[in-house]
């Protein structure tokens, strides 16, 4: 590819509105163009590095035996309904009614319609098993579409829908989509982390993300360097503690905390570890009748240490909090006679139900809220001052924690979620009748899974990664350009032309992805383009260097440029891009 012939648009600065480094580079490198919120177009630099990302999910998809398909964007709002998520999965999903006044949904993902295309299509259990996947445009309403194509509202999607006859058949499934998964980040070049994972709205028993590590990335993840677990820290289990609660010390005492509202000034104020403190979180569950009205409330009280911090992913799988929501002002005031900031388990105007972590179950001598402003009680312990709580993990692990594997201590870094896998089971089979015939003739419900990939989101991700005060440093595999050839004075040099014609085409036929940048600009802005671009390779021709029967090369990462035989080229080129 030439430029001339080529489009190419960078810009010096990016838009004020930019808050994370991908956005800003990829607007920079004119790359993608922003057409309103959380939609963006992909021009062509970006358009060159997605196609790449799905021609790599293709291969690996097909190799482990998916079979490609395409389903519409519009679907039809009564095959949500079927399922119960029409209603379920909140104001994300767009819903839009035809000229006939029917109602339709823009997809963000594909469960229902697979399940759909299935049931009418398999029979018996010798079709089976399948695994189906398409590469789609999606959309979700995002409240506030923020940090780029990363969570933009509509973005290009892989998922993947397996089915097959028994709990067997959707591991092997399952496996197979793993195994798949780990070979896809692999060959992107990218530092990834697969975790065990909540399965969130789309369901089912058994998930695990795949994360690319960056310090930008929304989620929180939990490793242990001495084994191979890792979990979201939404996921991660923290242990119970080793040691039993001591006996009593101090006295139960009611002591002023004047404006000390918060664990960390009440531990200040007092002149105690934060660990010593113990924080009230005040949720409520709703009863309803078949109606929907509330008919009744009831007020749940969480005790985590104050130095640790709720899980509501752990306490929403908790017997009867499923639906559990943080209560209101009102409701806290009415239940325990003060508003939040002095809460604790001490004399509550009304019953609650009491939950506590089990850091906090085994603590003695602890401060808790007296449910009283500018008062906390001190001494307090369990069985002499209150009854012995419900216990139950539920906060989020820390750095240290024991890991769940029984191997080590827990570390935490951050990631950002580019792929999702999701054992299903007969979640979406059972509600909408998918079912087939076994070797006895007797109807079955399928078992599914449902694998995914942000097809787009890869590229801000990749980005977040792999970037510096130049501009982004995209890995081989995806790079919009593998290498570039910057001839200085292209334009005013026979020379220079005659040998940068040869090693472009030279290097064409050899099959590298190479542009050459034939503008005829200055060097300072010409290297200043393809470093904000990122391309991996840049070769740069000279009337000085061909004096000398050399060239210089520079790996995008590389501090300075190397000397090379303009006749080794191509052999160092293909060298390093394996390295």
């Amino acid at each position: 590819m030439r430029v001339s012939r080529f489009f190419i648009s960078t810009q010096k600065e990016a838009p004020a509105d930019a808050d994370v480094a991908s956005q800003a580079l990829m607007l920079r490198a004119g790359m993608i163009k922003k057409l309103a919120a959380g939609l963006y177009s992909y021009l062509p630099l970006g358009l060159r590095s997605i196609r790449k990302v799905e021609a790599i999910v293709r291969e690996e998809m097909n190799r482990a035996g998916a079979i490609e398909l395409l389903m519409p964007v519009v679907q039809p709002a009564e095959l949500w309904q079927e399922t119960g998520r029409l209603d379920k999965f909140g104001p994300e999903l767009l819903r839009i009614k035809d000229r006939h006044d029917r109602d339709f949904v823009l997809q963000p993902t594909s469960e229902e319609v697979v399940t759909d295309l299935v049931r009418s299509q398999v029979r018996s259990w010798r079709q089976l098993p399948l695994n189906f996947y398409h590469i789609q445009t999606k959309f979700r309403d995002e409240r506030r579409p923020r940090f780029g194509v990363m969570r933009a509202r509509e973005f290009t999607m892989k998922d993947a829908y397996s089915f097959d006859r028994d709990y067997a058949g959707a591991q092997a499934s399952y496996q197979a989509m793993y195994t798949a998964y780990q070979r896809i980040f692999r060959r992107f070049g990218l530092d990834f982390r697969a975790v065990a994972a909540d399965s969130g709205a789309i369901g089912g028993s058994m998930s695990h993300e795949f994360h690319v590590i960056a310090e930008t990335g929304e989620d929180a993840i939990a490793y242990c360097a001495d084994s191979d677990y890792a979990a979201n820290v939404e996921l991660a289990e923290a242990l119970p503690e080793v040691a039993l609660s001591a006996a009593a010390t101090e006295d139960l005492r009611k002591t002023p905390t004047p404006g000390a509202a918060k664990c960390e000034d009440v531990a200040a104020l007092l002149g105690l570890p934060l660990a010593r403190t113990v924080k009230s979180v005040v949720m409520a569950v709703d009863a309803r009748n078949d109606k929907a009205a509330v008919t009744a409330t009831q007020i749940v009280l969480l005790l985590v240490r104050g130095d640790h911090a709720v899980n509501e992913i752990k306490v929403g799988k908790l017997q009867g909090m499923a639906d559990a929501r943080m209560a209101t002002e009102a409701e806290i005031v009415a239940t325990f006679g003060t508003p939040p900031g002095y809460l604790g388990p001490i004399g509550a105007v009304r019953p609650v139900r009491v939950i506590a972590d089990r850091s906090v179950a085994v603590m003695h001598d602890f401060v808790v809220g007296a449910n009283a402003e500018d008062f906390h009680y001190t001494g307090v312990n369990w069985g002499r001052d209150l009854p012995e709580p419900e216990v139950a993990d539920i906060r989020n692990v820390v750095e240290g924690d024991a890991s769940p594997d029984g191997k080590g201590k827990l570390s935490l870094c951050r990631g950002i979620e580019v792929g999702h896998v999701f054992y299903l089971g007969t979640k979406y089979s059972a509600a909408m009748g998918a079912f087939f015939l076994d070797e006895n003739g007797k109807s079955q419900a399928l078992e599914m899974g449902c694998y995914g990939i942000g097809i787009t989101r890869i590229l801000g991700a990749c980005i977040e990664q792999n970037h510096d005060a130049r501009g982004m440093v995209w890995p081989d595999a995806i790079a919009p350009f593998g290498v570039v050839i910057c001839p200085i004075a292209y334009d005013r040099h026979a020379a220079v032309r005659e040998a940068t014609d040869k090693l472009y085409t030279q290097l064409l036929e050899a099959g590298l992805d190479v542009v050459l940048d034939d503008r005829g600009e200055r060097p300072g802005a010409m290297f200043a383009d393809w470093e904000l671009i990122g391309v991996p390779h840049r070769l740069v021709v000279s009337e000085r260097g061909l004096a000398a029967g050399t060239l210089e090369y520079q790996h995008r990462r590389d501090t300075a440029s190397t000397a090379i035989s303009l006749d080794a080229a191509l052999a160092h080129l293909q060298q390093r891009s394996t390295a």
